[in-house]
This record gives C-alpha cells, structure tokens and sequence, in this order.
C-alpha cells in the first residue's frame, strides 16, 4: 500500500509587535471641541430668536442655520478623536 506524503508546516512566524500606545492629546483640545459645540447651539438659539434682526450674521439669512451646525458638527468631529 502506498504511504501518503507528509505536510509540510510553515515556518513559525511570530506576531507582530504591539504598536505603542497612542500619544495623549493636548490639554486644550477637550475644552476646545466642547466649546465650539456650544458656541454653535448658542449660533442657533440667537438665530431662531431673532429672524426679523438677521443676528448673528444679518444678510445671509437661514445660512446662518448652516453656520451653527457646522460649528456643531466640528464640535463632535474632534470629540470623537478624544481618549
């Protein structure tokens, strides 16, 4: 009866090396993204309270309502980057 061929194994490769770990953020940045998430709801607020004055920008009309969700949004961006 034939014999069957031995497998050959793979030669053992170890596992990478864990990548160190990520360097803190600065102090500033949590205080930062928290205030621009609040300056834009307070970009808003002043926008729906004053729709005949135009305030915070007269002239630009609802844009003004882009303005302050962008703020908003830059806001959570950088709060999803925090550790």
């Amino acid at each position: 009866m034939p014999e069957s061929k031995p497998r050959k194994k793979a030669t053992y490769t170890p596992p990478p090396t864990k990548a160190s770990a990520p360097k803190p953020l600065p102090r500033w940045f949590l205080p930062v993204s928290l205030g621009l998430m609040i300056l834009g709801l307070i970009w808003l607020v002043v926008t729906y309270l004053s729709p005949g004055a135009g305030y915070p920008v007269p002239g630009i009309g609802q844009w003004n309502l882009a303005i302050g969700f962008t703020i908003i949004i830059v806001g959570f961006g950088m709060l999803t980057r925090w550790r």
